[in-house]
């Protein structure tokens, strides 16, 4: 049977509207010889643009036109910017595509669930079933068609029953997020409004929230207020009161986009569109009887299987993070890595990484954004089967380090990144952990964290916190080779601390540390953005930065930062330092260490004067 390899697009994966639709993709797709890889995020989680960056990175890693096809759960990005970018891509690319949710492009097939009758529905009933006529509506994002078609059935609904909305104040624009729907009830206690007759919600998570904040203020529901949602998620089902929402057919809905895609790949006639029915939830909170929870035993059995799955997570994500956190090489950190494969029963997974992770650490220029794939990978840790190994290069539009020779196989490429700086991704294969674990990010963020620290022990001084050599010649490096290009000048610093032996000597090394310390923090300070300054040695230093009289300006400040150090210490000892420069615009025949030798020589001439002038 032939190998279809289709890319699938998601954000968002431990949701429940995308697990079900997952698991419907993922049903056809093995029973089908078709491989999916799936390039997921958690955007939007910490209200961070840095680290949605580096989040988002990972959807810079796939070349579609290496796909056969593609599949977009596109109404999974809260940020249009991001999403509208990856069309752009699939587009670009050519491929047969299935969007979810979306009827905005026509080059894809689209495969959606009428939103808009079932929510006017829904509204309709509380009308006409249970009197209501003073509504809050606590909406989606506005740049997701499914939130504007349940705003749109929401407003049309009361229209035709003559009923006014007041826009202005009842209505709370949210993110399809838990916590939006606390912050809806604030907004709306801050308003100073009678109570309306129902709050009702786009989704179930801000409603169950809305509904939660509710109780706590002391009201009843329904008796008080009606909340309603959509989605019939199983928190939905089995709250109390049980809510009024929304049944979707999800995973067919993914089943369904899956075979159509498998026709258009194959080159037949599919629908263009597909629209499929969802059904309304009358329940507790509406006010109607709870005709659709689970029998108790089904109940306490899918909750008992919940609760030992927690259980075992958190344990698991701790002994990560403890592992992770003491790890002081990638050896160490791929051990911890390796007792949480077994825990899951993962027997599938690699870590890829940017091929320079160990020296692209850069505190002097946070401005600068990495959020995309070099032409190379490494993988230092394949786990494949309980047998662990490692390729040392391979091309990052490969995705995978070895590549993928049998069908069915379902992949998940998650990003690691430390804020907006990519570090790479790992991909877990043929194992369910990403969609069914609320900890899964947790992990993903604590590798990214571990890798981060291990390049940064590579590349700065553990005692100063700014450059050791490595990281200095490095970074160096790049200001370097850019005013050899640019043919601008630059300038060098070279500092030697005077008198270390003598202070550790006299008042033990520790004490010599702590002076170090002190002057490596003088020169940190004394450095502007974009000027790069290390230790080269136990009592050496050296400083770079664009222009003619950086070096300057430099050792000015730095003289002065010593000078008030001095004043305010208590020290039996002064804190001293001997520094010289060089100006220079590299030559096409010059080195970086050429030119670090040159301002070395300059301050040991300074250093010689200084004592024969004190002699």
């Amino acid at each position: 049977m032939r190998i279809r390899n289709v890319a699938a697009i998601v954000s968002g994966m431990d949701e429940e509207y995308p697990y079900h639709i997952i698991r419907g993709i993922n049903k056809f797709a093995k029973d089908n010889y078709i491989n999916v890889s799936y390039f997921a995020a958690f955007g939007g989680i910490v209200d961070s643009r840095n680290f949605d960056i580096g989040e988002y990175s990972i959807y810079n890693l796939p070349d579609f036109s290496k796909f056969d096809g593609a599949l977009l759960l596109s109404n999974t990005f809260a940020d249009p910017d991001i999403r509208n970018a990856i069309i752009d891509k699939v587009k670009a690319a050519g491929i047969p595509s299935v969007i979810f949710e979306c009827k905005d492009h026509p080059e894809f097939c689209d495969v959606s669930i009428d939103n808009y009758a079932v929510m006017k529905k829904l509204v309709k009933h509380l009308i006409d079933e249970h009197g209501a006529r003073v509504f809050n509506y606590i909406a989606g994002p506005t740049a997701n068609p499914e939130a504007r078609d349940r705003y749109r059935a929401f407003r049309d609904a009361l229209s035709e029953s003559g009923i006014e909305f007041d826009e202005a104040n009842r209505l709370f624009h949210g993110l399809f997020r838990s916590y939006d729907g606390i912050k809806a009830i604030e907004a709306f206690e801050k308003s100073g409004l009678e109570l309306p007759d129902a709050f009702v919600c786009a989704n179930d998570s801000m409603a169950i929230t809305a509904m939660i904040r509710l109780q706590h203020m002391g009201y009843k529901i329904p008796e008080d207020v009606i909340v309603t949602g959509f989605d019939n998620t199983f928190n939905a089902r089995n709250s109390y009161p049980a809510l009024t929402t929304v049944k979707r057919p999800l995973y067919y809905s993914g089943n369904m986009a899956c075979n159509i895609l498998m026709g258009l790949m194959d080159n037949e006639d599919v629908p263009k569109s597909t629209l499929l029915e969802a059904e309304p939830v009358f329940s507790e909170s509406c006010g109607c009887p709870d005709d659709y929870s689970e029998n108790i035993k089904d109940f306490k059995r899918s909750t008992y299987k919940r609760i030992e799955r927690t259980y075992t997570n958190v344990h698991m994500l701790n002994r990560l993070i403890a592992g992770l956190a003491g790890a002081q090489n990638i050896d160490e950190c791929i051990d911890s890595i390796e007792q949480v494969l077994k825990t899951i029963d993962c027997n599938d997974f690699a870590l890829c990484l940017v091929s320079d992770w160990e020296d692209t650490y850069n505190v002097a220029s946070v401005a600068d954004t990495n959020d995309t794939y070099p032409p190379y990978i490494t993988a230092p840790f394949i786990w494949k089967d309980g047998v662990r190994r490692s390729v040392k290069k391979f091309p990052s539009s490969q995705l995978y380090p070895e590549p993928m020779t049998t069908g069915g196989n379902i992949s998940y490429f998650l990003p690691l990144h430390f804020n907006q700086r990519c570090l790479g991704y790992y991909i877990l294969t043929n194992n369910d952990f990403p969609i069914y674990s609320l900890l899964c990010h947790t992990m993903t963020m604590s590798i990214g964290n571990a890798i981060d620290n291990i390049s940064k022990l590579n590349v700065l001084d553990p005692l100063c916190k700014i450059y050791n050599r490595n990281g200095f010649n490095t970074n160096a490096g790049y200001i370097f080779k850019e005013c050899r290009a640019s043919a601008s000048p630059l300038s060098i610093s070279f500092i030697d601390m005077d008198n270390l032996k003598m202070i550790n000597d006299t008042y033990g090394h520790k004490e010599g540390d702590i002076a170090i310390k002190a002057l490596a923090d003088s020169i940190s300070s004394s450095c502007n953005s974009g000027d790069i300054c290390g230790r080269f040695g136990g009592d050496e230093f050296v400083a770079i930065g664009r222009g003619a009289d950086f070096a300057e300006k430099f050792e000015q400040a730095l003289q002065e930062k010593i000078d008030k150090i001095n004043e305010k210490s208590n020290k039996p000892y002064k804190l001293s330092a001997s520094y010289g420069h060089i100006t220079a615009t590299p030559q096409i025949t010059d080195t970086l260490f050429d030119l670090i030798q040159q301002a070395d020589a300059k301050m040991y001439e300074v250093k010689k004067e200084r004592h024969r002038n004190r002699t």
